[in-house]
C-alpha cells in the first residue's frame, strides 16, 4: 500500500532531529564552566533546545493517525493498525536495547539502569494508546478528534498532580513510565499529551486537507495559536483561576512549560507548511524519512550503546564552546551521511554477499562435476 506522505511533517521532522543533534553533543561534551544561565546565548541554546521532544511527541500522534485515518478510508486501516503496533513495540524494544551494557554485563555487572524510559519507550507506548482509542472510536471520527484534545488539555492541566509522583508498590518496570524518581527522562505523562494533541491535529486534516484554502487557514491557525498560547497561556490560565478558584490552575500558571511549549510546536508547524511548497524533494526531506535510523546511531556514538564507549566516556563535560558548536555540527553531518546511505551499503554488501555465496555454489558445483567425469574415468584416482 502506497502512503500518502505530508512533506512538511517530514521536515518538521528533520528539524526536530537535527535539534536533537547537537543538543545532545553540546549538553553532554560542553564543559559545565561554560553552562552559564546569565549567558545570552547559552540561555537561548537551551530554551530553543526545549522545542525538541514536543515537536517530536505532536508529529509522531500525527502523522501515525492521519495515515490510519487515510487507511481507514481505502479499507485498509487493519493493515495500518497491525504495522503500526509492530513498529511501536520495535521502538520500546530499541529503546530498552539502547541502554544496555553488554560489555558491563559480560564482565559481572549488573544493574537496571537499563529499565529507565527514554523517548522510543514513550513514543511506543504513546501510539498504542493512540491505536487503542482509534478502535474504540474509529466509527465516530469527530468523537475521537475531540477526545484526543480533551485529553491532551487534561494532560496539561494536570501537570501538578503527577510532576513529583513517587511511585514504590509496582515493578520497577512499570513504575518508571509515570515517575522520574528512578531516572527515567520521559514518562507517559505529559508526554502523551503532545501525541494526542498530534492526533487532534491529524483529524482536522483529514477532515478538512481537500477544502479550498484549507492550507492559508491553517497555517494562519498555527501561527495565532501559537503565538497565544507563547504569550497568553499564563495570564488565560490566571483569569480561569480567579473565576473557579481552582488552586491547580494557579499552579499550573506558575509553571507554564507545557502550553507555552505547545505553542512553539504550533509556531513550527506553520512555518513549515508555509514552507513547504519549496521543501519538497529537498535533502531536509530525506532526513525526515529518516529519524529513527538517526536516533540511534547517535545513540550509539555519544552515548556508547551496548559497549558502554561512546564520545561521553572519552569527552564528557570537558570541550569549550568553539569545540561543542564546531563538533556538533561534524557530528550531525557525519550522522546524517550514515543513515542516508546505510541503506545503499547495505544493499551494496547485500549484492556482494550473494554474488560470493553463487560463486561459491558454482565452484562447488564444478567440483562436484570434475570429480564425477575422474571416477567415471578412473575410479582409483578420486581424492578420498
Amino acid at each position: 500500500m502506497k502512503s500518502e506522505r505530508l512533506f512538511f511533517i517530514d521536515a518538521i521532522r528533520a528539524f526536530a532531529i537535527l535539534m536533537m543533534l547537537q543538543g545532545h553533543f553540546i549538553d553532554t561534551l560542553l564543559s559545565p564552566i561554560y553552562r552559564v544561565d546569565s549567558n545570552l546565548t547559552y540561555a537561548t541554546w537551551e530554551y530553543l533546545r526545549g522545542i525538541t521532544a514536543p515537536t517530536f511527541f505532536t508529529i509522531s500522534g500525527f502523522i501515525f493517525l492521519y495515515l490510519l485515518l487515510k487507511s481507514k478510508s481505502n479499507g485498509q486501516d487493519c493493515y495500518r493498525i497491525k504495522k503500526g503496533f509492530n513498529r511501536s513495540v520495535l521502538l520500546i524494544v530499541i529503546g530498552y536495547a539502547l541502554r544496555m551494557d553488554v560489555f558491563a554485563w559480560i564482565k559481572g555487572d549488573f544493574d537496571d539502569y537499563f529499565l529507565v524510559i527514554d523517548v522510543l519507550q514513550c513514543i511506543g507506548f504513546s501510539l498504542i494508546t493512540v491505536i487503542g482509542f482509534y478502535v474504540l472510536f474509529k466509527k465516530r471520527i469527530w468523537l475521537l478528534s475531540m477526545l484526543f484534545l480533551v485529553f491532551s488539555m487534561f494532560c496539561f492541566l494536570s501537570e501538578p498532580l503527577y510532576r513529583d509522583l513517587e511511585v514504590s508498590n509496582i515493578p520497577k518496570f512499570f513504575a518508571n513510565f509515570l515517575t522520574k524518581s528512578n531516572g527515567s527522562l520521559f514518562t507517559l505523562f505529559p508526554w502523551f499529551g503532545y501525541t494526542a494533541f498530534g492526533g487532534y491535529l491529524a483529524t482536522v486534516f483529514f477532515n478538512n486537507e481537500r477544502k479550498t484554502r484549507f492550507q492559508s487557514v491553517a497555517i494562519a491557525s498555527f501561527l495565532i495559536f501559537g503565538v497565544l498560547f507563547l504569550k497568553y497561556s499564563s495570564w488565560f490560565l490566571m483569569e480561569l483561576f480567579r473565576l473557579t478558584d481552582l488552586q491547580i490552575l494557579k499552579e499550573v500558571a506558575y509553571h507554564n512549560h507545557l502550553f507555552i511549549r505547545l505553542g512553539h510546536v504550533l509556531l513550527v508547524f506553520g512555518m513549515f507548511y508555509a514552507a513547504e511548497p519549496i521543501l519538497k524533494q529537498s535533502l531536509i526531506i530525506k532526513i525526515g524519512q529518516k529519524t529513527l535510523a538517526i536516533y540511534i546511531i547517535h545513540f550509539i556514538i555519544i552515548f556508547g550503546s551496548f559497549t558502554g564507549y561512546g564520545l561521553n566516556y572519552f569527552f564528557a563535560r570537558s570541550l569549550n564552546p568553539v569545540q561543542s558548536i564546531l563538533g556538533a555540527v561534524i557530528f550531525m553531518m557525519t550522522v546524517c551521511a550514515v543513515s542516508l546511505n546505510y541503506g545503499k551499503a547495505n544493499t551494496f554488501l547485500y549484492g556482494k554477499l550473494i554474488l560470493f555465496f553463487n560463486w561459491i555454489n558454482r565452484k562447488t558445483h564444478q567440483n562436484v562435476i570434475n570429480l564425477n567425469h575422474q571416477f567415471e574415468t578412473n575410479p582409483r584416482k578420486v581424492p578420498k
